[in-house]
């Protein structure tokens, strides 16, 4: 893996939720750790503007590989109840989007949520082997993601899809 390389980890949910209850469960980042297993911590680190941008927040996630991962998140864009866009630092840099969409009542009123993760490892041992762990780091994320989605329809009081 050379110094530009990165990973793209998209993941999908579909939510039977108004996008409302998803945008607000999905921005209250600090309540995070309540229904997602991966997320050990939140901690506010500056509230950002009336919309949240500019808002850090340290996150810790615990992974199914044994390690911890530490991502201080910065928000870059916000357009409520559609998209947002933070940037990354700590353990992995990168940026990240969660993109939301309702679908309307005739084709079930659920919503579409995508999170697309664009990443790079730090120099070292992790980026040297990144060639041949790439499966497992995909794996992690797609177990991490997924354990968020689960978490997120029991705290939203849906059934398990």
């Amino acid at each position: 893996m050379s110094e530009n390389t990165y990973f793209d980890l998209v993941s999908h949910w579909r939510l039977d939720a108004p996008v409302g209850r998803v945008w607000q469960a999905i921005t209250d980042t600090e309540q995070w750790p309540h229904w997602w297993p991966g997320v050990v911590a939140v901690r506010r680190l500056h509230p950002g503007d009336e919309l949240g941008v500019g808002r850090v927040q340290d996150i810790l996630f615990r992974t199914g590989l044994g390690y911890r991962l530490q991502l201080a998140l910065e928000v870059t864009e916000v357009r409520r109840e559609e998209r947002l866009r933070a940037r990354a630092g700590g353990t992995l840099a990168g940026e990240g989007i969660w993109l939301l969409h309702q679908a309307p009542p005739e084709a079930g009123g659920h919503t579409d949520v995508t999170f697309v993760w664009r990443v790079t490892l730090p120099p070292g041992i992790l980026r040297r082997l990144a060639p041949v762990l790439a499966p497992l780091f995909r794996w992690n994320h797609r177990r991490v993601m997924r354990a968020g989605r689960l978490g997120l329809q029991r705290h939203l009081g849906l059934a398990p899809a």
